[in-house]
């Protein structure tokens, strides 16, 4: 490591460590940085001179996660740079010795990973590696969805709103955008499995894309009622814990609402997810136009999620 110079050493004495000094100092022990540099490293540009070497993959990939965590685009990540010390360190740039990389090569950066689909692969390898740290994934699953909103606005260049995608009704309200399905394990809260669609598409098409097929139970909510059948042919062994429904003229009896009481103790820890990637990373609306850029945001965002939850399990087995 490189000895600072003094446009990075801090003479603030009675300076505290700020709560995203905290953060990033863990995400930094917990990240599999090797193994995730390692998926990307096949597709990336050497160089082509010594005159101007391209910038390193892990630096990249650690703005690309400093963009998810705090809901950030390509501008807005090299003025935070720029602004926060606690930033730099965690890329580890010294403004003494070089710039802050700028937005056209974290765009750049970006469009690499997409244009190969590396989010899918990246959150593998990261499900992977909470295996071998012991995190097992259970018999059990619980399945979801959440709807990410997107402008409806036609005030764009084309005049048009987004054609991948639609409204759909939730109760009495109308949103546009899209769906993130995730299925979700009962025991460790960590998600194994991820797609996105657009907003009008129901829940239960999805279904099969969420199951791993060795499950022993399936947890959902009434939306994924009446699909015991696609439960038996894609987990033959499970056991389907789907919540009642009721329709217009037949209401749930109180054996049926005591069930679903039981069941939703369970069925809750699925919102977890949602809470992280939603409120604490601030991924509650889509950044980009289409649903491939959104559905790779959403990618690495679970496995992002899933190595923030269980942060303290790891850090406490290192």
């Amino acid at each position: 490591m490189h000895q600072q110079t003094v446009a990075e050493v801090s003479f603030e004495q009675y300076r505290k460590p700020t709560r995203r000094e905290q953060f990033l100092g863990e995400m930094t022990r917990v990240v599999p940085w090797a193994e995730l540099v390692a998926v990307i490293e096949p597709v990336y540009p050497k160089a082509d001179g010594p005159e101007r070497p391209p910038v390193g993959i892990d630096r990249l990939l650690r703005l690309h996660c400093l963009q998810q965590w705090f809901s950030l685009s390509d501008p807005a990540v090299e003025e935070a740079l720029d602004d926060s010390r606690a930033m730099r360190q965690f890329v580890g740039i010294d403004l003494g010795r070089e710039p802050v990389p700028d937005a056209t090569t974290i765009c750049k950066f970006r469009h690499l990973l997409e244009a190969h689909q590396l989010g899918e692969q990246l959150f593998t390898r990261i499900g992977t590696y909470l295996t071998k740290q012991g995190l097992r994934v259970s018999r059990g699953t619980i399945v979801d969805a959440t709807i990410i909103s997107a402008p409806s606005s036609t005030k764009n260049r084309t005049k048009a709103r987004d054609p991948e995608r639609h409204q759909t009704k939730k109760g009495n309200q109308w949103y546009f955008g899209m769906k993130a399905h995730i299925g979700v394990d009962s025991q460790t809260t960590l998600i194994h499995s991820v797609t996105a669609t657009a907003a009008n598409v129901h829940d239960s098409q999805v279904l099969p894309k969420l199951l791993q097929g060795q499950e022993t139970r399936v947890w959902g909510a009434a939306a994924y009622s009446g699909q015991r059948e696609v439960i038996r042919q894609h987990a033959p062994k499970a056991k389907s814990f789907i919540q009642a429904k009721a329709y217009r003229y037949r209401s749930l009896s109180e054996e049926e609402r005591a069930r679903n009481r039981t069941k939703s103790k369970i069925r809750a820890k699925v919102e977890h997810a949602f809470l992280v990637i939603k409120r604490i990373f601030g991924w509650a609306n889509v950044r980009y136009r289409g649903l491939a850029k959104n559905t790779h945001w959403l990618q690495i965002s679970c496995g992002l999620a899933n190595l923030y939850v269980a942060r303290r399990r790891l850090l406490a087995g290192v």
